[in-house]
């Protein structure tokens, strides 16, 4: 998994790439999301169109990334989740928790 960030506007995009299954990745997105915290940028968009696989391990990673933002009285949203993505945030019911955009753009709109 490769994670890319990127400002746009008063928000950051999470760019995610490969396969969200664990591994060093957990640590590194926790790391990441601690020093945006820090750094006062608590509007996070996880950009999910280049995840080609995730599982249990990766499910959680979203969740936790997810609780961090919130705990600090931030967002984190997901957005353009490819289909078989999406159908497993459905089947887990994740799709009532995250906030879901078709595309970053929509997601960024959904700041303003």
């Amino acid at each position: 998994m490769e994670l890319k960030i990127e400002e746009r506007y008063h928000l950051i995009v999470l760019k995610l790439n490969g396969k969200l299954v664990g591994g060093p990745f957990s640590e590194e997105l926790n790391t990441t999301l601690h020093k945006l915290i820090i750094q006062e940028k608590l509007n996070i968009i996880a950009d999910m169109s280049n995840v080609s696989f995730i599982n249990s391990t990766g499910l959680g990673i979203l969740i936790s990334g997810y609780t961090t933002m919130k705990n600090a009285d931030g967002q984190f949203k997901l957005a353009a989740i490819p289909d078989k993505i999406d159908g497993i945030l459905s089947v887990t019911k994740l799709n009532q928790i995250f906030e879901q955009f078709n595309t970053v753009e929509e997601a960024i709109n959904s700041f303003k």
